[in-house]
């Protein structure tokens, strides 16, 4: 067994451990359920605090992922004086079914999925990931990777034949993985990303580099932040790539609340967000933000904040729309008009929930 594939069965093993309190938690306090219903309060039958469930985003080794969030998660389980849990999935579906279902009481999200989590379903957005404002620092952007040995030397070689290479990409959900570089770099060049390259694979930021490091794929999508990070993890293999394309700077990623917690409780965990390494001589807490990939920390925000992410996933509509072929002119039309009526839907939707 490659180490490759031991890192994806040890991710697929960790999907089934849910309700493992994190250490720091409440001693005693009790798993939660791996299924707990929608409706439940912040007690059980005998007035013991329940576990908040934390969705583990899908970034990189679970294992090593959830070290990175467990101080902050800790942080906030004694701020709120309850529990604080992980559920942990190999699989957008498998996050995406447990947030819908409510059995999720907080996670990080981006783009499709965020956008999904609020518009139907039971989530609210409390804060996001702070982004630089200084232009002269990098901002996060989706990248086109490449092999430097016998991969395609520009992008340009990518564009004019992408059926000589097999591209290695992130769900249809992830914004660098696969929304962007879809709607802003390959669907203007007429090139579908499911269905134009000799063969794709579907993975995360860290395996699809991996892929095109080893030879497995020769082109990946990424992004400007897990590939510095792959650089720190995987020096050896980031060495045989080049970044072949470079995006304009994504939205930041949102942290979202079940609707159902308690205002008191929603209120404190977003303080606990907003002040995290941002006192004097929190070097520890601004580590661990780092390590977050959030080195700025995170700052308010409500459901407005997705309205970024509703117009690229319309844009990226259209393109398909109007690419795509149609029994009829009328029927693309139709599916246009359709689109947009959707967004305008998710508009009027996002925007009435905008604080002041």
């Amino acid at each position: 067994m490659t180490d490759a594939e031991r890192r994806r069965w040890l991710v697929r093993a960790l999907a089934m451990v849910v309700g493992a309190p994190l250490a720091g938690a409440a001693a005693g306090a009790p798993p939660a359920p791996a299924a707990a219903p929608a409706t439940r309060t912040g007690q059980d039958g005998q007035g013991a605090a329940l576990p908040l469930v934390f969705g583990l985003p899908l970034v990189g080794d679970a294992v090593e992922n959830r070290r990175r969030w467990e101080p902050l998660l800790v942080a906030l389980s004694s701020a709120l004086r309850r529990p604080v849990t992980v559920f942990s999935a190999f699989q957008y579906d498998t996050l995406a079914h447990a947030v819908q279902a409510g059995r999720i009481d907080f996670t990080l999200l981006s783009g499709r999925m965020a956008l999904d989590a609020v518009i139907d379903g039971p989530m609210q957005v409390v804060a996001q990931v702070r982004r630089r404002r200084d232009p002269r620092q990098v901002e996060h952007r989706a990248l086109l990777l490449g092999r430097i040995k016998d991969g395609p030397a520009t992008l340009d070689a990518v564009l004019q034949d992408p059926g000589r290479w097999r591209i290695a990409r992130g769900d249809r959900r992830s914004v660098s993985g696969f929304i962007v570089p879809q709607s802003e770099l390959l669907l203007p060049h007429g090139i579908d990303i499911e269905t134009s390259f000799k063969a794709e694979t579907v993975g995360n930021h860290q395996d699809n580099a991996l892929a095109v490091a080893n030879g497995d794929a020769d082109v990946a999508t990424s992004n400007s932040t897990d590939f510095e990070r792959f650089q720190t993890l995987f020096p050896a293999e980031a060495g045989r790539l080049r970044v072949l394309w470079t995006s304009l700077p994504t939205p930041p990623a949102q942290i979202v609340v079940r609707r159902g917690l308690p205002a008191d409780q929603q209120a404190a965990l977003r303080r606990v967000l907003l002040d995290y390494g941002q006192a004097p001589g929190a070097e520890a807490e601004r580590a661990v933000l780092r390590g977050l990939q959030a080195d700025l920390g995170y700052e308010s925000a409500d459901d407005g904040a997705l309205l970024e992410a509703a117009r690229m996933q319309r844009d990226l509509a259209l393109r398909h729309a109007r690419l795509a072929q149609w029994v009829s002119e009328d029927a693309r039309a139709n599916r246009i008009a359709k689109v947009e009526r959707e967004y305008q839907a998710q508009v009027r939707r996002l925007g009435s929930t905008t604080r002041d």
